[in-house]
């Protein structure tokens, strides 16, 4: 089965997992909800997701301007947006469209691969270091104040040390040339056991191709632009994620606690990192609703205001990346088409 029919396959049954927690609450109860709801704080929901899209891009030129690609933010907000959308439609969400972004970068921009890749991780570690941050303080919050399971507390500790450990074990090999060496060879290795083949066609390239990435992870590390704006800009950005569902919420004349709102948002991106289902569709919205619910808001209530979030944040900008994909990351899917 090819990448396309696996993704394809992954959405439905999202869809239908999502589609059977909808029947369990009740249709008519979710339906009821969203027709009370005020349109003006949802088109303001929605402004405020097209203010995030406008600053990751501002925070993505900023590890550009770095390492001296020349290209425009009107270029790569619509290269952002196909990312978003590959993110959206591949298992562990926020992650599937990054190689997507970093090819589209490198070929509209002239640049090395390695070194538009550079730049995509920094951003997304940009974006990390902030959502590491928060998810401490959210689930102290949980614990705190949502009456979770223990065996729930203990899966959202465990994600969030894997989490980290990830984090750092990526920024000390982007840093470190003898650690990143290592970690080369000893995929080359299990490489040349799968296939000497490709073994031997790769390993120069790899090799050479990390070099690169390395010197440009260390350019933008060692700009105290990228750290001083960088991240205060990464904690705006969350912090509107979280404002847009508080304003969801306000839409549909549910004053919730904010520490609520947002210590569910940031468990339920948290879940969704996990790779499942595609964008962690099904999971993050069940999770959403049953956190909520142990919250004390109605499951209609909670249904609704993640179905009409997800439409904003998920759908919205899945949409809005596949219409932009033909013009600028076709030939980038279909090579890892190939690749799969």
């Amino acid at each position: 089965m090819d990448m396309k029919h696996k993704t394809l396959l992954l959405m439905v049954v999202g869809v239908a997992v999502l589609g059977l927690m909808v029947l369990i609450i009740g249709p008519e109860n979710i339906e009821s909800a969203i027709q009370q709801s005020n349109p003006w704080y949802l088109v303001l929901a929605v402004v405020i997701q097209l203010v995030i899209y406008g600053l990751w891009t501002e925070r993505w030129k900023i590890t550009t301007s770095s390492v001296d690609i020349s290209i425009k933010r009107r270029n790569l907000l619509p290269m952002l947006l196909v990312g978003m959308a590959i993110n959206n439609l591949t298992p562990s969400g926020r992650g599937g469209g990054e190689p997507v972004r970093a090819y589209i970068l490198g070929k509209y921009s002239n640049s090395p691969t390695e070194n538009a890749f550079a730049t995509v991780i920094a951003d997304r570690g940009l974006d990390t270091f902030p959502f590491i941050a928060l998810a401490v303080l959210t689930i102290i919050t949980a614990i705190l104040y949502i009456n979770l399971p223990q065996w729930m507390v203990i899966t959202l500790i465990v994600c969030l040390a894997v989490l980290i450990i990830l984090f750092v074990v990526g920024l000390y090999m982007c840093i470190n040339r003898e650690f990143g060496d290592k970690t080369v060879k000893w995929f080359l290795r299990l490489v040349k056991r799968i296939s000497s083949k490709w073994h031997n066609k790769i390993e120069h390239r790899t090799i050479n191709a990390v070099e690169g990435f390395q010197d440009s992870m260390k350019v933008m590390i060692s700009d105290r632009k990228v750290l001083l704006y960088g991240i205060p800009l990464s904690f705006v950005i969350w912090g509107l994620e979280i404002l847009r569902v508080y304003v969801v919420f306000l839409a549909l004349n549910i004053n919730a606690p904010v520490e609520i709102i947002a210590a569910v948002f940031v468990i339920s991106t948290l879940i969704g990192m996990i790779p499942l289902l595609p964008g962690g569709l099904g999971a993050v919205d069940g999770m959403m609703i049953l956190l909520y619910s142990y919250a004390g808001i109605s499951p209609s209530v909670s249904a609704a205001a993640t179905l009409v979030e997800r439409l904003i944040s998920y759908w919205m900008t899945s949409i809005i990346g596949m219409a932009i994909m033909p013009y600028y990351g076709a030939d980038a899917m279909e090579k890892l088409s190939k690749k799969d």
